[in-house]
Formats: structure tokens, C-alpha cells, sequence
């Protein structure tokens, strides 16, 4: 709809008005897929802080409150909003899922299935450097493991880090298999470039 392209003319607190007049972090999902759809086609695309802006109100309490698979609906929407705006996306929700507190179990392997599917190389980096900004934990090796799985070729500085953040953290651990498949998956992707 032409109304949306003021979307390009709000700034971030009316953005955030706006989003909240219109209740869309409570909207219905398939309408929330239908309105993903066309911010797709909005031109010109929406600047970065508008986006995260969005990213916030459309998904944020969505997605950390999952506590089963999300519909195909959510999904659908979030691929939607990460084939355009994946940096802003990952600045602001997996930000957020790092930081809650908890298992999270859901919220894992949404990251994971994004990684995996979803996001453009920049961004898969872009993750990576987030996970190894928080302490290690069990629930973030998936996340790792799915970054790895993508093949993408990492910026030394990024892989020098991961690579030291694995060597720090082994004795922590020692008894984990997710952690040995991890450091198997280093060696095998990487093996030219760690000695």
C-alpha cells in the first residue's frame, strides 16, 4: 500500500508510536506475513535504524517468548524480514536471545534454523562475532555448530577468536560432546587455516 512509505519518513520514536497505534507486535501472524511482504517491496528500502526499529516491534517479544517450534506463519515472516534486513534483524533479536537468561531452548533453534537457511554470509558473521562476545555455554554450541555447518569463509581476525575462544574454554568442556563436535567441525572447515 502507498500509506507505507512513510515508513521512510519516521523517525525512531515515531516509528515506535506508530508500531505501537497499529499493534503490531500483537498482530495476528499471517498478518504479520502479509505486512513482511510488503516491506519487501517498499522503495526504497528502509534505513537501517528503521529496521532494527521494526526487527524490535515485530518479532522481539514473538520470538523470546516461544516455548514450542514457531508456526510456519512466524517463520514465514522472519524469512521474509531476514531476506531484506538481516543485519538490522540480527543487531536486535539475536542480541536479545543471547542475553535472556535461561535455557531457551526454542529460541536455539530458531537461531540455528536462520543460520542455516536464512542469512546472508555478512550476517551468519555477524552472529558468530555476537556468540563469542557472551560467555560459552551449552545452549550456544548449536548456534556455533550451525555457523560452521554453512562453510562460509571467515575473516582470520574472527576465526583467530573462535579458535581462542574454543582453546579457552576446553577445560569447561571436557565432557561435552556437543564441544568435541565442535572442534572437530574447526578442523575439518577450517584445517588450512589452523595450525
Amino acid at each position: 500500500p502507498p500509506e507505507l512509505s512513510i515508513l521512510n519518513n519516521c523517525s525512531p520514536s515515531q516509528l515506535e508510536g506508530l508500531c505501537s497505534f497499529l499493534q503490531l507486535s500483537t498482530c495476528p501472524e499471517p498478518t504479520l506475513v502479509r505486512f513482511c511482504g510488503w516491506l519487501l517491496a517498499l522503495t526504497p528500502d528502509l534505513s537501517y535504524t528503521s529496521a532494527a526499529v521494526l526487527a524490535e516491534q515485530l518479532f522481539l517479544r514473538r520470538v523470546l517468548s516461544l516455548t514450542q517450534p514457531p508456526s510456519r506463519h512466524l517463520m514465514a515472516a522472519l524469512t521474509s524480514f531476514c531476506s531484506k534486513y538481516s543485519h538490522p534483524f540480527c543487531c536486535v533479536l539475536v542480541t536479545a536471545v543471547l542475553q535472556e537468561p535461561g535455557e531457551g531452548a526454542e529460541q536455539t533453534k530458531l537461531m540455528c534454523e536462520l543460520v542455516e537457511e536464512c542469512l546472508e554470509p555478512h550476517s551468519v558473521q555477524l552472529v558468530l562475532s555476537q556468540v563469542l562476545e557472551v560467555p560459552l555455554s551449552e545452549k550456544l554450541l548449536p548456534v556455533l555448530q550451525a555457523v560452521l555447518g554453512r562453510q562460509e569463509v571467515l575473516p582470520p581476525e574472527l576465526l583467530d577468536l573462535l579458535v581462542l575462544t574454543l582453546c579457552q574454554q576446553a577445560p569447561v568442556f571436557a565432557t561435552s560432546l556437543s564441544f568435541a563436535k565442535l572442534v572437530t567441525a574447526v578442523l575439518t572447515v577450517h584445517q588450512s587455516q589452523v595450525s
